[in-house]
């Protein structure tokens, strides 16, 4: 790697916007849901303040779950990342000011590696990535987030270990996992640590699968790291019951992105439905309809369109029902320019969405 790369509050109960999802119901293509005030927040740093999503992330306090989902859209939403080096800057000794700056710097240096930027560029965009992260660990050790981006940043091309501040202090090899069962070698003590802190962190385990599908050179390594998760019994998270869905969107835009060679059958299969089933009775089907919309939309969405690609119309109807009025683009925007459908994707997943709920 570069030489520039060296360069107890109690859980919050949100509130929430309930809507229900009806055949003639309006479409909100929003992945924040019924998350007002994360929309809130999210509107304020589009006009440079800080101080809802301060406020916001205070409130969150140590529900890993939602802090690691809230502080990733708002670093997703949030348009010029300057507002966040501001509160840093004013609030030096915050660690969600820490934890948030380092989310954007991580989002700036993948930005700065898929844009084609010079090797040189994105080792300091992902040296100050890690400084930051690394600032943010300190100031709450405790969070997952900022091992989340660690994570995140073994993406681009240099070694993994480099973002991992124990590194020197582990056994070798460092990259082996320890269980037999999983032989592909991977950032697995940067798992380990988000694990530790909080198990079955959704979005630790989706960067750990990225991490295989963008990384590693053993193919299909991705969708076995997602079917030997959700095969070893109980996940910690049974919400990650839904990984192998993911798995088989990248193995559908490799294959028919141009949707040639089957794509109409691709999700036909005894395996789609074994998976999309199993996510349903396995996960959803144990969500109280309360929890519903504090589900990720964009699980919900996957789910959906396996369940509707796959016949499963009747347990679709459900999922459908649980998104209420809002969807995410993904997978439809992509399911539909594969099939060269002349009719926008929201058209079409609203033609769905009526034909399966009435």
């Amino acid at each position: 790697m570069p030489d520039s790369l060296t360069t107890t509050a109690a859980p919050f109960t949100p509130q929430l916007k309930r809507g229900a999802a009806s055949p003639d119901a309006p479409l909100i293509v929003s992945p924040v849901g019924a998350d007002t005030d994360l929309r809130a927040a999210l509107e304020d740093l589009k006009m440079g303040r800080y101080l809802s999503a301060r406020d916001l992330l205070a409130r969150t306090g140590p529900n890993w779950a939602l802090r690691t989902i809230r502080s990733q859209l708002l670093a997703a939403g949030a348009g010029e990342p300057g507002v966040f080096k501001t509160w840093r800057d004013e609030e030096p000794n915050s660690s969600d000011a820490a934890m948030m700056w380092g989310r954007v710097l991580t989002r700036a240096a993948l930005a700065a590696y898929r844009g084609g930027q010079s090797q040189q560029v994105v080792a300091r965009a992902a040296g100050l990535a890690r400084q930051a992260l690394y600032q943010a660990r300190v100031l709450w050790p405790a969070c997952p987030v900022p091992w989340v981006d660690l994570l995140k940043l073994t993406q681009l091309p240099f070694a993994p270990h480099h973002f991992d501040p124990h590194a020197h202090e582990r056994g070798m090899p460092w990259d082996a996992s320890r269980d037999p069962a999983m032989h592909h070698r991977g950032p697995w003590p940067l798992l380990a640590e988000i694990n530790q802190r909080h198990p079955g962190n959704r979005e630790g385990h989706h960067r750990m699968r990225e991490w295989f599908h963008n990384r590693s050179r053993e193919p299909g390594a991705a969708m076995n790291y997602s079917c030997w998760l959700v095969a070893m019994g109980t996940p910690l998270n049974p919400q990650l019951q839904i990984l192998p869905l993911y798995g088989l969107m990248d193995i559908y835009r490799k294959r028919h992105k141009d949707g040639q060679n089957g794509a109409l059958t691709f999700w036909q299969t005894a395996q789609v439905r074994h998976y999309a089933c199993k996510a349903y009775d396995d996960w959803f089907a144990n969500i109280a309809p309360v929890e519903y919309p504090w589900q990720p939309l964009s699980d919900l969405s996957h789910l959906a369109h396996a369940l509707v690609a796959c016949g499963e119309n009747d347990r679709a109807a459900f999922v459908f029902r649980a998104m209420g009025p809002y969807v995410t683009p993904q997978p439809w925007q992509d399911i539909n320019a594969s099939l060269d459908r002349s009719a926008d994707w929201r058209d079409e997943f609203l033609r769905i969405r009526a034909s399966v709920l009435r």
